[in-house]
């Protein structure tokens, strides 16, 4: 990959002739009287096939989450549903996108709708007709697992940008999937939240993609108010379908029905439907949908260490736990299927019918009937999508501190970059349901840095080397001799003096090979020992003294064909671009068993497999050499990462490298790769800190760049940065029925509306960083506000804002209204909400006057009693700044 300026004409010219040469659809409407035909040809079989996933033929199996099988008959095609976000995931590898968080630090609909483009490219490319996302749950809750695949803490906020992307996206014949509705924002199932916060909070995301034409929505795992979300007349006829007006259709999350009768309740869809008896799923998930004969034999149990290895598994660093707890997750509730539902009456054929219809709705109204979709897989759009992932990391970079303008580097400068992600870019950050990326395209920031600095004297060091050795053939045996006993997959036996087959050494294994090797391995003093099974073209299974120690993630019957992703367990592939299943194990001195067994993966790749480690003394060694490079350079870069496991913290011991580094070099910078906020004990003690999340393939140029002043970073945070982990409303001790665990085995959303800036404001407690933080290595100045009101009842709001730096910059004008002077009883309103922004390119001097539209919707609140969107009397202000704390203007709403 070549390292490319890119400017942001550059950039909007190409998003523009993306959306140009697509298709036009998706149509505003149906045809109507095409559905009722197609309605009346078919049989109750084939309007289940609309309506209940199954299993498509191993031929032609993309390896995505869901398949919809249509009515071929009729010419009514199948559906592919593909797993985001960001981006797709089939089985074959797509390029990993800037994560959602950083795409929401960009405060840009036009970035947002630029990656929406991408994702419907790729899509298209892999032969995909609905991508799962935008993820538009709130970051309520930082401790949430899936809480750092959001837009962030605000719901107008995440429903711009969640607007932008699904215009992107439809834009190119894909169809786009909300999710997860409703009030998925805890790692609790059983959620209760009241009526105004669910209308203005949970929900808001949600109708602003349905305003931008979303055709379908999937409803979430959690009950919300005592009804499971995918069978809640409350949410989903009432809310959806009766205020929101949306026509598409309701699938389930994967597993979320536990009731055949969630159909009369609003659900549309069942996802997976059937299951295949081999999938680890299959214990888990029942059909409820399902007209055939139910099996007789005995259920099958979830498969466990399957399931857990598809996770992650815990790496070395991540002491601590967290992610996802499998243990948790709601089982099967009743035992009726469609089949004895229909026979007994409870649900009849013209519900069924009904269902079909919205599903066909949405296939009439993208134009698949008349063959726009596409099925075949094609070449991706490598340079142009990554063009846009590429602008997206550089636009979502967030100067959290920069303390004596340590930042940016001088080109001509010393300096040393240590961590992990210094020398490969942390692309992904966590596997989770999005993009695996493209290792061959991915530069680190330190050889793009040396590339774009010629000039700079650049140091490296690893601190914490997650690829590692190949263990010495002096420390392996088998029964008394050297080398480790193999054995493939026709019983032959040979012995390797070492495991190391890979491209790299020229020794890679045929495609389809399977292997185990046993053996001991000695090892001299006691300790941690970190082994890494690294492997691509199979999966496999690492054991130690008989015991599983760890796997790698591809399962058979999941959602991505069964294939082994670079990407897929340690988040950074090995330099080399292998999967690595790193785990810490405790030893004594003297001999261990140890085996490695290997199964095929579908990939029919060329079997690469090796056994490396890092030893307790190799660490302290690489430890010791990253402080040396640091007291030995002008300025110390620190490339810190989290996978958001463990929560509100960094993994390992990067909280105290940092504090070591700091210490020998007081011009040390930062630089966090995560995707929510972590505690920063060492803030006092760094010149420098930027954010840039999870950047995607094309990140390490992006980094360089931003570290460089190259770009100038103007990214704002999307959520609040808290001090400690108590600030924030959802974890406060004085509110245990917030948490996940709750009291009595319910989780309240008991702070109302007032989630992330709003509880900081209302409860005056001071952030680290404020929600919409971001310096820039400019300065902007704002003035000349006036408020105007609108001829849709809403209110126009101008400002002007002027670069008064010497550099080009991006600032984002901020609009928030205040709560009512009279308030009425019984409603809540937060001190500031967020009503307005926009992003802007300001050369070094230049003013530009930028106006602001506020709906009339803002001013409103849902009113419980009279179940509606009501305006409250009294004086409104209007405040305007750069973030959430720093708002200097302010005018009156007129009357």
């Amino acid at each position: 990959m070549s390292l490319r300026p890119i400017a942001s004409v550059c950039f909007l010219a190409t998003v523009s002739a993306f959306t140009a040469n697509a298709q036009s659809v998706p149509a505003e409407r149906a045809n109507e009287a095409r559905i009722d035909k197609l309605l009346k040809q078919m049989t109750l079989e084939e309007k289940m096939n609309l309506i209940r996933g199954d299993v498509e033929p191993a031929a032609t199996n993309q390896g995505q989450a869901g398949y919809l099988p249509g009515v071929p008959r009729l010419g009514v095609p199948f559906l592919r549903f593909a797993d985001g976000p960001p981006g797709v995931l089939t089985r074959i590898a797509g390029q990993a996108q800037t994560a959602t968080m950083g795409v929401a630090a960009t405060w840009s609909a036009k970035d947002a709708e630029a990656n929406g483009v991408a994702i419907g490219r790729e899509a298209r490319s892999l032969g995909i007709d609905v991508v799962l996302q935008p993820f538009i749950n709130i970051d309520r809750d930082i401790t949430f697992a899936r809480g750092y695949n959001t837009l962030g803490e605000d719901p107008y906020l995440s429903g711009v940008m969640a607007a932008g992307e699904v215009r992107g996206e439809q834009a190119q014949g894909v169809m786009s999937q909300a999710k997860h509705y409703v009030a998925y924002d805890s790692d609790s199932y059983n959620i209760f939240v009241d009526q105004q916060a669910l209308h203005e909070v949970y929900v808001a995301p949600f109708e602003a993609t349905i305003k931008a034409g979303v055709a379908s929505i999937m409803c979430s795992y959690n009950k919300v108010n005592g009804a499971f979300a995918c069978g809640n007349a409350d949410t989903l006829k009432t809310i959806l379908r009766d205020e929101l007006g949306f026509k598409g259709f309701v699938t389930s999350d994967w597993g979320g029905v536990h009731n055949v009768h969630f159909i009369n309740q609003g659900l549309t869809m069942e996802m997976p439907g059937e299951v295949p008896a081999d999938s680890p799923f299959a214990g888990m998930m029942k059909t409820y949908f399902r007209t055939r004969p139910e099996d007789t034999g005995a259920p099958s149990k979830p498969n466990l260490a399957a399931l857990a290895g598809m996770l992650g598994g815990t790496i070395p660093e991540e002491t601590k736990g967290g992610g996802m707890d499998m243990n948790a997750f709601p089982m099967d509730s009743d035992n009726a299927t469609m089949r004895s539902a229909l026979k007994d009456g409870s649900i009849t054929e013209a519900t069924v019918t009904a269902a079909a219809r919205l599903v066909l709705y949405e296939i009439d109204r993208f134009g698949y009937l008349d063959g726009k979709q596409k099925h075949n897989v094609t070449a991706q759009d490598l340079e142009g999508n990554g063009k846009i992932i590429e602008k997206t990391a550089e636009d979502a970079a967030v100067l959290l501190k920069n303390e004596g303008g340590v930042l940016p580097l001088k080109k001509d400068a010393s300096f040393a970059l240590i961590g992990p992600t210094a020398g490969q870019v942390a692309a992904i950050g966590t596997f989770g349901e999005r993009s695996p990326g493209m290792p061959e395209r991915q530069v680190g920031p330190l050889e793009a840095l040396k590339k774009l600095a010629p000039g700079a004297k650049v140091s490296f060091a690893v601190a914490d080397d997650m690829t590692g050795v190949p263990i010495g053939a002096g420390m392996l045996s088998h029964d008394g001799k050297p080398g480790l006993e193999r054995v493939n997959e026709k019983g032959v036996k040979s012995v390797d003096a070492t495991l190391d087959f890979t491209k790299t050494n020229g020794k890679a294994l045929p495609p389809n090979s399977v292997v185990t090797w046993k053996g001991e391995v000695t090892v001299a003093k006691a300790g941690a020992y970190w082994f890494y099974l690294q492997l691509l073209g199979t999966r496999g299974i690492l054991s130690i003294d008989g015991k599983e120690v760890g796997r790698s993630g591809a399962v058979k019957g999941t959602v991505h064909g069964d294939v082994q992703h670079a990407t897929q367990d340690n988040g950074l592939p090995t330099t080399d671009g292998l999967d690595n299943v790193r785990r810490a194990v405790e030893l004594t001195a003297g001999k261990h068993a140890i085996e490695v067994v290997t199964s095929i993966d579908t990939s029919s790749a060329p079997v690469q497999v090796r056994l490396n480690w890092m030893t307790p003394e190799a660490r302290e060694r690489d430890h010791a050499a990253a402080i040396a490079a640091a007291k030995n350079a002008g300025t110390a870069v620190v490339f810190v990462w989290t996978r958001d496991k463990p929560h509100f913290e960094l993994p390992g011991e990067q909280d105290k490298l940092i504090e070591e580094i700091a210490a020998v070099n007081p011009n040390t910078v930062v630089v966090l790769n995560t995707s929510q906020p972590v505690a920063m004990p060492w803030i006092d003690k760094v010149k420098g800190v930027v954010e840039m999340w999870w950047p995607g393939d094309e990140g390490g140029v992006a980094e360089a760049k931003t570290l460089l002043g190259l770009n100038n970073p103007g990214g704002k945070l999307p959520m609040t940065w808290g001090k400690e982990l108590t600030d924030y409303a959802a974890n406060s001790p004085a509110h245990p029925e917030r948490s996940t665990k709750g009291v009595d085995g319910k989780t309240t959303f008991s702070e109302g509306v007032l989630v992330g800036y709003r509880w900081f404001d209302d409860q005056k407690i001071e952030p680290l960083f404020p929600f919409g933080y971001g310096l820039s290595y400019t300065k902007f100045a704002m003035s000349g506000l006036t408020v105007k009101a609108a001829g849709d009842g809403g209110v126009d709001v101008s400002v002007k804002v002027k670069n008064t730096g010497s550099v080009r910059g991006d600032e984002v004008p901020q609009v928030y209204l205040d709560a009512p002077a009279t308030r009425p009883a019984g409603v809540q309103f937060a001190p500031r909400t967020l009503v307005g922004f926009d992003r802007v390119t300001l050369e070094a001097g230049e003013e530009r006057g930028v106006t602001l539209h506020v709906a009339p919707r803002a001013f409103e609140y849902w009113s419980v009693d009279k179940k509606q969107w009501v305006k409250p009397g009294g004086q409104r202000t209007m405040m305007v700044g750069s973030s959430s704390r720093e708002l200097p203007l302010n005018a009156v709403v007129p009357e």
